[in-house]
C-alpha cells in the first residue's frame, strides 16, 4: 500500500512538474548544448548566410583560446575587478544596511528607496550622469581634487584608471540590492541576543562581531557568491562608458570580449567558446567560496 501511495505521489507530482521542465529544457538546457556544439565549430557570418559552410573543428577554439594575449589580459581584468568590486560592494551594502536598521534612523523606507534606486536604473542614463562626473576637466571628481591641491585625472582616458572607474561605478549602482538582502538578514536576529549582551556588559563592536557577524554569516554566503558571479560577467558597464576595451584594453572583460568576438566581428565559434570559458573560472570561483565559507555559514 505504502509502495503504491508512493508511486501515485511520484506520477502526480511528475505531471505537476512537466510544464515547467519542459520550458526549462526548450529555453535552458537546449540553448546550453547548442552553444557548446557552437563552440566546436569555425561558424562565422558565412556560416550564419549558410549553416553548410560551418566546420566542426573540435577543441581548437579552445586551443586558440589558451594561446590568445587578449583574452588572458581579459579574464586579468575580470579577476582585478572581482576582487576589488566584490568586497567593496559587500562592505558599502553592510555599512547601508546597518544604517538603515538602525533603532535611531528615521524615514527607513525612503532610504531603502533611495539605495535600491540606481539598481532598477537603466545603464544609458547612469552612464550619461557618470560621464560628466569622470569628466577630466569640469567633472566633479576632479573639481573635488582641485579643492585639495591635487592634479586633474583622466578617470576613462587613463588606463591607471579606468578600471578603477568602472568599478567605482558598478559599486555605487549594484550596491543596493545586496544592501536590502542585509537589511533582511539583520532583521531576523533575535532582539533577545542583543539585551543578553548588553546586560552582560558587551559595547557596540562587541554585539557586532560576536552576535551580528555570525548571524548574518548565511546572508553573508549568498551575498559573496551572487555578486562574484555577477561582476564576472562585467560586461554593460564597460560597454556604455568605455567602448572597445577602454584605453590600451584596461576595462576589457570576459563578457565584453565574448560579445566582440561573436556579435561584432561574427566569429561566433570562438565567442561561444570564451561564453564556456567563463562559465568554468565562475563554476570553480563559485565552488571554491562554498568550500571556504558554506561550512561556517
Amino acid at each position: 500500500m505504502r509502495s503504491e501511495r508512493r508511486t501515485g505521489e511520484a506520477r502526480a507530482a511528475f505531471w505537476m512538474l512537466l510544464p515547467a521542465l519542459s520550458l526549462i529544457a526548450v529555453f535552458f538546457v537546449l540553448p546550453i548544448l547548442a552553444s557548446f556544439l557552437l563552440s566546436l565549430t569555425d561558424f562565422d557570418l558565412y556560416a550564419l548566410a549558410s549553416p553548410r559552410n560551418a566546420r566542426f573543428v573540435g577543441l581548437a577554439n579552445y586551443v586558440r583560446l589558451a594561446e590568445d594575449p587578449t583574452f588572458w589580459k581579459a579574464l586579468r581584468n575580470t579577476f582585478l575587478f572581482v576582487l576589488a568590486g566584490g568586497p567593496a560592494s559587500v562592505a558599502v551594502a553592510l555599512g547601508a544596511a546597518l544604517l538603515v536598521n538602525a533603532r535611531v534612523t528615521r524615514f527607513k523606507t525612503l532610504f531603502r528607496t533611495a539605495f535600491f534606486a540606481p539598481v532598477v536604473t537603466t545603464m544609458v542614463a547612469v552612464a550619461t550622469v557618470w560621464r560628466f562626473l569622470y569628466h577630466p576637466r569640469v567633472g566633479l571628481f576632479n573639481r573635488a581634487l582641485d579643492l585639495v591641491g591635487l592634479a586633474p585625472i583622466d578617470w576613462l582616458g587613463d588606463p591607471r584608471w579606468a578600471l578603477l572607474s568602472i568599478c567605482l561605478l558598478a559599486v555605487w549602482k549594484n550596491f543596493g540590492y545586496q544592501a536590502i538582502l542585509f537589511v533582511a538578514g539583520l532583521q531576523a536576529i533575535p532582539e533577545s541576543l542583543y539585551e543578553a549582551a548588553r546586560i552582560e556588559g558587551a559595547g557596540p563592536w562587541q554585539q557586532f562581531r560576536h552576535i551580528t557577524l555570525p548571524s548574518l554569516a548565511p546572508t553573508f554566503l549568498f551575498v559573496a557568491v551572487t555578486t562574484s558571479i555577477g561582476y564576472f560577467q562585467l560586461f554593460s558597464e564597460p560597454y556604455v562608458m568605455t567602448p572597445d576595451g577602454g584605453p590600451l584594453g584596461s576595462t576589457l572583460s570576459v563578457a565584453f570580449l565574448m560579445y566582440r568576438e561573436g556579435f561584432r566581428w561574427w566569429n561566433l565559434g570562438y565567442g561561444a567558446a570564451i561564453a564556456f570559458a567563463l562559465f568554468a573560472v565562475i563554476l570553480i570561483a563559485t565552488r571554491l567560496q562554498l568550500q571556504l565559507f558554506g561550512r561556517r555559514a
